[in-house]
């Protein structure tokens, strides 16, 4: 198995950060063939979603993540900016990780589909994101 560990500067904001780029770049430094994917990311307050991005569906995942889990003083969780138990609820419903055929070495996405980081999370700016490729 080929394994890498990349950053990522999300800000204080949140944010849904397209890693369909680094992704590929992976596979072809790791010479990837046939096989799979898999995206993990070390985090308890930020998960992963394949999603179209671009086109304002990333903006309305923020947005429904916003309905969903309100930032405010609710939850029981409350060390960090007010409202910070939310983004550790996130990856309930956005799990760390995400499994992603490859074929030829490339993405077998679909057509509008990316790879995408969501980070709700305004305390933490930096993001760690472990690509795996496990050859078939």
């Amino acid at each position: 198995m080929h394994s890498t560990e990349i950053e990522i500067r999300t800000g204080r904001q949140a944010v849904v950060h397209d890693l369909t780029r680094e992704a590929e770049s992976f596979l072809a430094g790791a010479g990837a063939g046939d096989g799979l994917l898999h995206v993990w990311v070390p985090h308890a307050t930020a998960g992963l979603a394949i999603l179209e991005t671009g086109a304002g569906s990333d903006d309305d995942l923020l947005s429904a993540i916003d309905d969903l889990l309100p930032r405010e003083n609710r939850w029981r969780h409350q060390h960090g900016s007010p409202g910070h138990g939310r983004d550790h609820v996130l990856p309930a419903f956005l799990p760390p990780y995400a499994t992603v055929p490859v074929l030829g070495g490339s993405l077998a996405l679909g057509t509008w589909q990316s790879v995408c980081l969501v980070d709700t999370n305004v305390d933490n700016q930096v993001r760690k994101v472990r690509f795996s490729f496990l050859a078939g």
